[in-house]
This record gives structure tokens, C-alpha cells and sequence, in this order.
């Protein structure tokens, strides 16, 4: 949209009706019969003129929709770390659908997805500090197996932590000892740069 060069047109337009009165009142006097003929002439180039006017004055029509806070995002991305190793995907798949400005994705990602088109491309890198975070010692703690289900005492078993709060996070099992396992409530993420490659599918 241009509304600048839409204004200055319509100005321009609108000023023609009264530059032409004001030559007519410095013309010389007419007979009736001429003005009389001439009375429907100028009656249609007045209507002309504001019709002229008005149609220049109508707002441009809209460009494509870009991603936009309160907008409804569809997207298909991939996933990788540093060394080229797929963290996830979903190309093929069903695509991730997010509402701009909630913070339902990683908020930096989402920055970097606005002003986007639909089938427009982008690749972001996120470090750390703007993904999951660094890795917290503090996270990684001893238990005592009779805290893990049996058949997740082994390395690498992913299981579900709850608060009192009732609010959930990520654990897993980082190593298996004879009278303790070790479990990491980092983010499995956490540490990792992240490299998204994002195509935008539908903007709603």
C-alpha cells in the first residue's frame, strides 16, 4: 500500500471543481440561452470530476498476509544440531500450527519468523541461551531405584517428573549404578545449538 501517492492523487483531483469556479466567476457574463446549454455539459464534467476523486481515493488492496502477532501459523521445519545430526522433523508430516505472539514455540524462533509469506523459506540459528539453555549441574541428581519404574532403569530411558505444582518436566536415566541411578532433568536440548530450517505452509 501507497497511501501517500493515493493522497496527494485525490488532492490533486479534488482541486479541479474550484480552480474551475473560480475562472468562472472571472469570466465574462453569457446569455441565458448559452448558459442554459451549456448548464448539462458542466453538470456531467462536475460529476466526472468527483467520481474521478473518489475512486482514486480507495485504499490499495491488501498484499499478501505475513506473519503477524495474533495470527494462526502453520509451518513445516527440520531440526539439526551442530555436525548435521536431524533432531526432529516434520516434513511429510502433519505441519506445527502456533498462534504468533503466545510463545508456543521457542519465543527467538518466533521472532525470527515474522514478516514471512506463505511458502517463503528461512533458516535460524539458535544458540543456547536463546534454545533450552545451558546444561545445569545442579539438574543432574542421584536417586534411588526404587524411585524409577523397573522397566526404566536403563540409560537413556526417558521419563516424567511432576512438582508439587503439578507442573511436568523432562527426566532421563544418565547412568545406572549398582545402588543409585543418576537421572538429568536438563532439557534433552539443553546446551545445543539449534539450526531450524522453516517454510512457512498457511497464515490464517
Amino acid at each position: 500500500m501507497r497511501p501517500p501517492a493515493t493522497l496527494a492523487t485525490a488532492l490533486v483531483c479534488l482541486a479541479l471543481p474550484l480552480a474551475a469556479a473560480r475562472a468562472q466567476e472571472n469570466a465574462p457574463a453569457v446569455d441565458a440561452g448559452k448558459a442554459a446549454g451549456a448548464e448539462a455539459p458542466k453538470a456531467a464534467g462536475a460529476e466526472a470530476t468527483k467520481a474521478a476523486a473518489v475512486a482514486t481515493a480507495k485504499p490499495a488492496a491488501a498484499g499478501p498476509a505475513s506473519v503477524e502477532t495474533g495470527r494462526k501459523i502453520s509451518i513445516e521445519y527440520t531440526l539439526t544440531l551442530d555436525g548435521g545430526e536431524k533432531a526432529d522433523s516434520n516434513v511429510g508430516g502433519e505441519p506445527l500450527v502456533f498462534e504468533q505472539g503466545k510463545h508456543q514455540i521457542l519465543p527467538a524462533l518466533e521472532e525470527a519468523l515474522a514478516g514471512m509469506k506463505v511458502n517463503e523459506s528461512r533458516k535460524v540459528t539458535l544458540p543456547p541461551d536463546k534454545a533450552f539453555g545451558e546444561v545445569m549441574p545442579q539438574l543432574i541428581q542421584e536417586v534411588d531405584p526404587e524411585q524409577i519404574p523397573a522397566e526404566a532403569r536403563v540409560k537413556g530411558a526417558e521419563l516424567a517428573a511432576e512438582d508439587a505444582q503439578g507442573n511436568q518436566r523432562p527426566v532421563r536415566v544418565h547412568e545406572v549404578r549398582k545402588d543409585k541411578i543418576v537421572v538429568d532433568m536438563n532439557h534433552p536440548l539443553a546446551g545445543k545449538t539449534l539450526h531450524f530450517d522453516v517454510k512457512i505452509l498457511a497464515i490464517d
